[in-house]
């Protein structure tokens, strides 16, 4: 296993996109091409808090239990580390020290994915990437799997945060901008347009999509009542009967023992990457 950090160049942010890479044993010394799973970080955190994975992917491939694959890691610096990874439409400068929003999706989906797919032996087509992600990450996942086919076929979507039809009060979806439009920080339209539902209501049927959801029956829960619909076992149940009700994407759910934390997230990483890795292109 070879953990190396690099950069991408993207021409939508105007600037570098730095990324950590794991490469399997035997990408250094061999010829073949492998699948890539990208993963995405949760608010607040940095691309190194998916490289505590890599002794698990290392297990995983010795045992023959996971085929060898390249897992991408971006940083997400960009709105205070909270941009849902989604294109901002917020040109304001909030409280939060935020700044205006950028086009983070559009960034990582195809500046990103083009540069890796140029620079490592990655399987160059949607049946060989997959995307993952925990909490903002997980809501990521999501969003890139259901709204770019054309780019991924198969998402990891662990504690996912995503609400619907509105994220609760003080939330912290409504506070960094990502679903602000001009000087306002946060805007429902904005927000239902990036949804998931919205998402699964466009979804081309000859474009496969899987998913694999999970989260703990120990995560955090909203205090109050009328939010109560919002706790993450409850969100990923909802989406998961969503996706189940819409041709064109299979998806399995686990409600796992655990909270919102890496010992949930490291665990159902394993088991979903076990089962996505049978409907990707594995070389």
């Amino acid at each position: 296993m070879t953990l190396v950090a690099a950069s991408a160049p993207s021409p939508v942010l105007g600037e570098a996109i730095r990324y950590t890479a794991y490469l399997p044993q035997g990408y250094a010394t061999g010829r073949r091409t492998y699948p890539a799973v990208y993963l995405l970080h949760g608010r607040g955190d940095t691309s190194a808090a998916w490289a505590r994975i890599a002794p698990d992917l290392d297990e995983l491939i010795a045992a023959g239990t996971l085929a060898p694959l390249v897992a991408i890691m971006p940083d997400a610096p960009w709105s205070q580390r909270g941009s849902w990874y989604v294109d901002s439409l917020y040109t304001g400068s909030s409280p939060a020290g935020s700044g205006a929003g950028h086009e983070v999706e559009t960034a990582l989906t195809r500046d990103l994915v083009r540069h890796v797919d140029t620079t490592v032996r990655t399987i160059a087509d949607r049946d060989g990437r997959l995307v993952g992600g925990c909490s903002m990450g997980g809501s990521g996942a999501l969003r890139f799997a259901l709204a770019h086919q054309d780019t991924f076929s198969a998402a990891l979507v662990l504690s996912p945060a995503i609400h619907v039809p509105a994220p609760p009060t003080g939330s912290s979806t409504r506070t960094y901008g990502a679903f602000g439009v001009g000087a306002s920080l946060f805007t429902q339209s904005r927000y239902e347009e990036l949804s998931y539902p919205a998402a699964l209501a466009e979804l081309d049927a000859d474009l496969p999509v899987h998913l694999f959801i999970a989260a703990g029956d120990h995560e955090y829960l909203h205090p109050a009542s009328e939010d109560a619909r919002h706790d993450m076992a409850d969100e990923a149940a909802a989406l998961h009967a969503a996706a189940c009700r819409t041709p064109g994407v299979t998806s399995q759910l686990r409600i796992m023992s655990g909270g919102h934390d890496w010992a949930l997230w490291r665990l159902a990483a394993r088991r979903g990457l076990i089962h996505l890795i049978h409907h990707v292109t594995t070389g």
